[in-house]
């Protein structure tokens, strides 16, 4: 018995692979992050399968049970609100605890979207380093100043709420001529890649009020 670890559509629901469909269809529980998000897609792909509610508010507190199901003979699914859970959405903890208990677990590859983002960005792709979400607030500038000197093309995720200011800190500190991609609503109906300099950027999505989700590319430091 097993954890697999199931990639959700990030946007259109046909990039669900026939292989997820069915493991979803023959698990004996799904984990979701949301399950009233995670509703529609198991209606729209009729999957009937039992779903738990799993979370970063509760993560820590589920890990010990589902891990003692499987134990029992049960296969159990993660799947997240949309993309590859564990990249940054719930899944990390749940792993680890399965590893370190030598439960099995089965990643099957699926939509995750800073790949799309990275590849559409125009910008050096052979090696790359996944920042995620920026700290809000407490350790910030902190991780800002300290990328500065990142030769490897950085990736980010970003709220519509802050993507400007990340930019706009971004050009402060890595300079206001550095080559940067903005992607958004990655395989949705108004998806959208805005390439220039992470200035250029700024001013771009203080006109042109930004929605959606996003993730920001944005090239190394070259001396």
């Amino acid at each position: 018995m097993k954890l697999f670890v199931v990639p959700t559509p990030i946007g259109n629901l046909e990039d669900m692979t026939y292989r997820a469909v069915k493991v979803l269809r023959e698990v004996d529980l799904i984990l979701a992050e949301d399950t009233r998000t995670s509703g529609f897609l198991l209606k729209h792909y009729d999957i009937k399968t039992p779903m738990h509610s799993h979370h970063k508010f509760n993560e820590h507190k589920t890990v010990q049970n589902v891990v003692e199901r499987i134990k029992a003979g049960q296969n159990v699914a993660l799947i997240s609100d949309a993309g590859t859970p564990a990249i940054s959405d719930p899944g990390f903890m749940l792993v680890r605890a399965c590893v370190e208990n030598e439960v099995e677990v089965e990643c099957l590859p699926g939509a995750t979207a800073f790949v799309p983002a990275l590849v559409t960005s125009g910008l050096p792709n052979d090696r790359f380093c996944f920042e995620g979400f920026l700290p809000q607030k407490k350790g910030r500038q902190t991780k800002i100043h300290a990328l500065a000197a990142e030769t490897r093309t950085m990736i980010f995720y970003e709220s519509p709420f802050r993507v400007v200011k990340t930019l706009t800190q971004l050009a402060e500190v890595f300079g206001a001529d550095r080559k940067a991609s903005v992607s958004r609503e990655i395989s949705k109906i108004y998806e959208e890649t805005v390439r220039g300099t992470l200035t250029e950027l700024a001013e771009h999505f203080t006109l042109h009020n930004p929605k959606g989700e996003f993730v920001i590319i944005v090239a190394g430091f070259e001396e």
